[in-house]
């Protein structure tokens, strides 16, 4: 296995936390599996301490479990914490949605019609996986076009919890089908300019989305 690049500037015990991290949320590390430091730290390329405060960190944020005497576990996944996301999410990012148009409502157009154009020029090329990187990007520039850092940093960290979930079903051509079109029917509203309609096609389209989630994920 490739080790960690851990050449840059970047302090090495940031790193290992988001290797670790990304791991499990791309569900590269099964729920339930055994985390030992001294074996992540093997594959990793660096001492146990980066890892040891790697793995605290993830304890508190709640993705692993700690287990005496037998290192860690990583959290199992669980219907009702899938619920819970998908409705913070509909609140953070209507908001982001709401202050994004208000701010630069020409830019926002701009931005989305262009990630909508180059979801369908990859899903015509059959290049699914793309769209996992291209409908973060989407939801991302909203929240970007805010202007509020808080918003932002807020809608990145439920989204890479909700990867956690959605891995298994966004490959699925006919879920990333239903992604676009939720996209395209957000975009629509924005150019209607009704808040109410708005607020709809955002939640709509999340809501779809745990539905699909639900579908693959249990």
């Amino acid at each position: 296995m490739k080790k960690l690049d851990l050449s840059n500037s970047e302090s090495i015990r940031k790193k290992v936390y988001r290797y670790i991290r990304e791991k499990i949320l791309k569900g590269e590390y099964k729920e339930n599996e055994r985390l030992y430091e001294a074996k992540l730290a093997k594959e990793i390329g660096v001492s146990r301490t980066p890892v040891r405060e790697a793995l605290h960190a993830l304890e508190h944020e709640g993705l692993v479990i700690s287990r005496p005497r037998s290192g860690y576990l990583v959290k199992p996944i669980s219907k009702d914490e899938v619920f819970e996301i998908c409705e913070i999410r509909k609140v953070i990012e209507n908001l982001a949605l709401t202050w994004a148009v208000k701010r630069n409502k020409t830019k926002l157009l701009s931005e989305l019609k262009r990630n909508i154009e180059l979801c369908e020029k990859k899903l015509k090329k059959n290049d699914i996986k793309s769209f996992v990187d291209l409908d973060a990007k989407f939801h991302e520039t909203i929240a970007k076009l805010s202007g509020s850092e808080r918003l932002l940093e807020l809608a990145r960290t439920l989204r890479r919890h909700m990867l956690r979930y959605r891995i298994q079903s966004i490959y699925v051509k006919d879920n990333v089908e239903r992604a676009i079109t939720g996209h395209k029917k957000i975009l629509s509203a924005i150019e209607d300019g009704s808040e109410n309609k708005i607020e709809e096609a955002l939640t709509a389209h999340i809501d779809t989305s745990r539905e699909d989630i639900l579908r693959y994920a249990f």
